[in-house]
């Protein structure tokens, strides 16, 4: 009986400590920023077609290169510059010179709350100002950016899907490519 209770006390060592003494368990965390490119996909993404809020038109959506990526998923943040931003102008406000011409006054550009930005597809949600939350999910075509990247320009579509403004939805929001100034 003995040998049985010390062969019992025996094994009972060798379990591991009770859940409620044990580590906890992982826990997944939401990641807020992420991007997984193999492309470059810089660049100005210009509305075809107009999106209108009250006063204000989406004029862009900005991707940025890998290192702005890198640096902003690693802490480093601005308070006017993300990788990832969609600017919206104030079509009640003025024009003014600027070097590429005139540009409205009035702009509202949206940093990103979240993003996550691949070859195939880009999310993206941030709050303005101006316009309330703001979010997007679209559909990044790779073969005709590479073809718009070769012809620094191609007026053919890049990117399209749904965007929302405030209480607002828009579908089929197109998107060209430019390589800016």
């Amino acid at each position: 009986m003995a040998l049985l209770i010390g062969a019992a006390l025996t094994l009972a060592a060798c379990d591991g400590p009770p859940a409620s003494q044990g580590e906890a368990a992982p826990v997944a965390v939401a990641v807020a920023f992420s991007h997984d490119l193999s492309l470059d996909a810089s660049g100005y993404y210009l509305a075809l077609d107009p999106v209108v809020v009250g006063d204000w038109r989406l004029h862009h959506l900005f991707l940025g290169q890998t290192q702005e990526f890198t640096a902003w998923e690693g802490g480093e943040r601005g308070a006017t510059f993300a990788p990832v931003m969609m600017e919206f102008e104030d079509q009640a406000s003025p024009m003014v010179a600027n070097e590429l011409g005139e540009a409205r006054a009035g702009r509202s550009r949206v940093l990103p709350t979240t993003y996550r930005v691949d070859d195939r597809t880009v999310r993206f949600e941030g709050v303005s100002s101006a316009l309330g939350p703001v979010s997007f999910e679209g559909r990044l075509n790779a073969d005709r950016l590479e073809a718009a990247r070769r012809s620094l320009g191609d007026e053919g579509v890049v990117l399209a899907g749904t965007l929302k403004v405030g209480e607002r939805t828009f579908d089929g929001v197109r998107f060209r490519w430019w390589a800016g100034d």
